[in-house]
């Protein structure tokens, strides 16, 4: 398909509205004018600067910009770049709702370019969560072939303090193939002093953009078949060669009216003012009543087509009439800007000089007038189900309470669709005191921050429901402690969850789908924490079953995908190892196939493959599942999920040997744990971190971070049947390492036999089959070999029985030489000896991810010239220099700490003979140009 084409298929390309909060048209450019002119001097200007990082186009009103872009993207079509376009207006002026369309518009060129940061955008209300959105999609643009350009018109509606940093980032951070266009009528609220300074911004201004006398006699040639040079002359004269002054003079021109004869004009139209003043005299006070009420109605909306317009007047079936208005202007190219063709409509906006014009107009009205046209435009958007133009237009014309019923009525679809982004916009329309009113609404938006992980803001929302629903209005106290109990399970709060228990056993009859998916797999995910597996089960395999119009209903298919990885997460837990990747495999393959509303489950099910992945040694398969996923899962998943998809990654980097990125995977989870307060996750750090410092002989280092675990363990000495018992679990396991190291091992047997005994009572086997092997190193060290053997064998006896490989491997280093010496004396039966051979193959397989060997997609250029080859991760931390990421950013995005990246910048440095960060850019960039200069060999 070529360029055009391509674009032609992005253009007709229609967001189905029930399903997003995207206007398409603003993602579209308008449609080029066949008597759009050619103007060399700029088009040469802008071509020249098509690879530049940012184009700025600064200017007023009228003065060219929009049409000067149309032109050069239909020249840049055919050199292969792609253009994508996003016009904003006022109403996008608040940061969730920009990044929304930021995205959109660059998913009308790939879908896949944008999947990551859609998943992570909206998950978070601090800068960090938007920082973090905008470095996943640079990534995404930088290993996309080609080069990208997208365009921002109209960019002075935006005010928003966050909005101007999130796109100072992407300015920043934006590769070499990403190229961004600015238009505005005021200043660009942007830093651009470094890329001036690197030559790499160009940017065009009023006197830039104003025609010439040639291109004014071109234009006006065009839009009235002929005129003389003089009096084109004194018509560029009287516009200073401002675009939309000359396009007025020549719609008055074209209508013949005496007023209008070039010789006899004498007032100026070169700004706004004057524009508004010649168009209400010379086109206003010429149309009909009619056509002249029409055309303000039009003002009314951001766009509009002709059935529309004919609601907007009052006469449904005038859609015939609006039709021959809407082509009538078009025609006479008065200020109609057509951008989009869906089924058999056409969608139009005014050019925003002339709907500031008509709204000027439009306000003097009474408010009544003003309030029914607004109530027909909701009527209308919300029969064809543009929900959240009908919320906009219902509050406009003074009904929030029926926009607020119109909320309501579409949330719980809306939830279970997994379109959270178009609910978030929708209560974000509503009055602030119509929500507040509204206990439902108020429900919704404990769900939205929740979804954005303010849970300060989350906890108190709760507590104000709390007071104010009646005891016995049931269904909304359902909800609320089923909120309750998601709040606590986003922070690994098991006791607060259990203290709503005795609800959540009991749901309402009338709950609807998503309360009765969410309490089933809160239950599960209760259970659990209690050892209690096959309630956890049973709950999924039992859900309440509640009838509507007698079917049963057994929740969303999203919520029952989640309800699976639970059960796969219970015979996980249990040791149950390939029946749970059987559920996890599944549970990923179908939740692909369900879109938005499948996104959690593939999260879930994701994370919690990847730990059966590296328990049966596919070691390889887990790494690549799960490294590219750290920063969705922070932000999208429960706490267990992602100390899951962490403790999988440090393991792997250590087997590989890399002992520094190990230990900034941990350092990653504790910086997570610390900031939301997870002591259970602080917990796991800080006794694997013992566990490393112990191993390479830092004693110090490993008593330190004791001394903390411990702490942590007397903070919680009532933990019970909480989640929070496994702290104490961790500290004694840490203890027991400790004992060890010291050469005390009769106290590490005593503790042992404690801890094996708390792993039984709570039937964790992999927990239970580690311990085992640990056992049996301590009692081997004492000198009871026969005691070794027996807790050697019955590890085995388990191990094969559950499919664990990577429990008994990485219990203790002396532990798989332990198994060879009991496997060479015992004649074992068939089974067991065959499962030991798999121990052995596993144990001599090393992964062969996250190596720093030299990479054979390294540059062979540099070995040539003397210079060391970088390694993969080397080649990444270059990668990303290039995109001026600081090294906090670069550790973030490559799941290392600060001192590694420091580390590895230091090696460049030194392999590539320079000693700043641009310089290593610089070189690396001539040694790719040297290379690819070269003859092949």
């Amino acid at each position: 398909m070529d360029n055009n084409r391509k674009s032609a298929a992005a253009d007709s390309q229609v967001f189905d509205r029930s399903q997003s909060p995207i206007v398409s048209t603003k993602l579209i450019p308008p449609r080029s004018s066949s008597r759009l002119i050619s103007r060399p001097r700029l088009q040469e200007q802008m071509l020249k600067a098509r690879r530049q990082r940012c184009i700025v186009l600064q200017g007023p009103a009228g003065c060219g910009k929009t049409s000067t872009l149309i032109a050069w993207r239909q020249a840049l079509l055919p050199l292969g770049f792609e253009v994508a376009w996003l016009t904003l207006s006022a109403d996008d002026n608040e940061l969730t709702r920009f990044l929304d369309y930021l995205l959109a518009s660059l998913g009308q060129i790939d879908p896949d370019l944008v999947r990551e940061a859609t998943r992570l955008e909206g998950r978070g209300i601090d800068s960090e969560a938007v920082e973090r959105t905008v470095i996943t999609l640079v990534r995404s643009i930088a290993r996309r072939p080609g080069e990208l350009v997208l365009v921002l018109d109209d960019l002075h509606h935006l005010t928003d303090v966050g909005i101007h940093q999130a796109l100072q980032w992407l300015l920043d951070y934006a590769p070499a193939n990403l190229h961004l266009v600015l238009v505005s009528r005021s200043t660009v609220p942007l830093s651009l002093a470094r890329l001036r300074s690197q030559d790499l911004v160009q940017e065009l201004n009023l006197r830039d953009l104003r025609f010439t006398p040639a291109e004014s006699e071109q234009f006006l040639t065009a839009q009235l078949g002929s005129i003389s040079a003089r009096d084109a002359t004194l018509m560029h004269d009287l516009t200073d060669g401002w675009a939309a002054g000359l396009q007025l003079l020549a719609v008055s021109r074209k209508k013949n009216r005496p007023a209008s004869s070039a010789t006899s004009l004498q007032p100026q139209v070169r700004d706004n003012q004057a524009f508004a003043r010649f168009f209400e005299v010379e086109v206003l006070s010429h149309l009909s009543p009619t056509d002249l009420d029409l055309l303000l109605l039009m003002a009314v909306c951001n766009r509009f087509c002709a059935s529309l317009c004919a609601t907007l007047s009052g006469h449904h079936e005038a859609i015939g009439e609006a039709s021959a208005l809407l082509a009538r202007l078009e025609r006479d190219n008065l200020f109609l800007i057509p951008i989009d063709h869906a089924g058999r409509e056409t969608w139009y906006r005014l050019h925003p000089l002339l709907r500031e014009t008509l709204l000027t107009y439009f306000d003097s009205r009474s408010e009544i007038e003003q309030h029914a046209v607004h109530v027909r435009a909701w009527t209308w958007f919300r029969d064809h189900n543009h929900l959240d133009e009908a919320v906009h237009h219902a509050v406009l014309g003074g009904d929030p309470t029926a926009a607020a019923l119109l909320v309501e009525q579409h949330a719980p679809s809306l939830y279970a669709h997994g379109d959270l982004r178009m609910l978030i916009e929708l209560v974000r329309l509503l009055p602030a005191e119509q929500v507040q009113s509204r206990v439902k609404l108020r429900l919704i938006k404990v769900r939205m921050q929740l979804y954005a992980r303010n849970f300060t803001g989350c906890a108190e929302s709760l507590e104000q429901l709390t007071r104010d629903i009646p005891w016995q209005d049931v269904h909304d106290r359902f909800m609320l402690a089923l909120l309750r109990a998601s709040l606590a399970l986003q922070r690994d709060d098991t006791e607060a969850a259990m203290t709503v228990l005795p609800q959540l056993l009991d749901p309402p009859a009338g709950s609807d789908s998503v309360a009765i998916g969410s309490c089933a797999n809160i239950l599960s995910w209760l259970y659990m924490h209690r050892g209690d597996y096959e309630m956890a089960r049973q709950v999924q395999v039992e859900r309440p079953v509640l009838l509507v119009n007698g079917m049963p209903l057994l929740g969303t298919t999203a919520g029952s995908l989640q309800g699976r990885c639970m059960v796969g997460l219970s015979l996980a837990l249990e040791g149950q190892m390939p029946q749970a990747e059987r559920v996890y495999r599944e549970v990923l393959h179908e939740s692909g196939q369900c879109g938005k509303a499948g996104a959690d489950a593939t999260y879930l099910s994701a994370a919690l493959l990847g730990e059966v992945l590296y328990e049966t040694n596919q070691v390889d398969e887990a790494f690549t599942l799960l490294s590219g996923w750290v920063d969705i899962l922070e932000r999208v998943s429960i706490p267990d999920s992602v100390l899951r998809v962490l403790q999988v990654l440090w393991n792997v980097q250590w087997l590989a040997g890399n002992q520094q990125e190990a230990f900034a995977f941990v350092e990653r989870l504790d910086e997570y744990a610390t900031k939301l307060g997870l002591d259970r996750l602080q917990a796991y750090c800080l006794t694997w971190q013992v566990r490393w410092l112990l191993i390479l002989g830092e004693t110090a280092a490993a008593r330190t971070k004791l001394t903390r675990l411990e702490a942590l363990d007397a903070r919680h000495p009532d933990a019970g049947q909480t989640a929070l018992k496994e702290i104490h679990i961790l500290s004694e396991n840490a203890r027991v390492r400790w004992q060890l190291a010291q050469g005390d091992l009769e106290g590490a047997a005593v503790r042992l036999d404690q801890l094996i005994s708390t792993c039984e009572r709570h039937r964790r086997q992999l927990g239970t089959v580690r311990l085992l092997v640990l056992a049996a190193v301590v009692e081997a060290e004492r000198g009871n070999q026969d005691l070794a053997r027996d807790k050697i064998l019955e590890a085995l006896r388990r191990g094969q029985r559950f499919g664990l490989l990577r429990s008994l491997l990485d219990a203790h280093p002396k532990g798989m030489a332990l198994i060879d010496a009991v496997a060479s004396r015992e004649s074992l039966d068939p089974v067991l000896a065959f499962y030991v051979e798999r121990l052995q193959a596993a144990q001599d397989a090393a992964p062969a991810v996250a190596t720093d060997k030299p990479s054979s997609a390294a540059p062979s250029k540099p070995a040539a010239l003397g210079i060391d080859p970088l390694s993969e991760r080397e080649l990444e931390v270059v990668h990303l220099l290039a995109q001026a990421l600081p090294n906090k950013k670069i550790a973030r995005a490559l799941g290392l700490s600060p001192e590694t990246v420091k580390w590895h910048l230091s090696h460049i440095y030194s392999k590539l003979g320079v000693s700043s960060r641009d310089e290593a850019v610089a070189r690396m960039r001539d040694l790719q140009a040297s290379d690819s200069n070269s003859p092949p060999a």
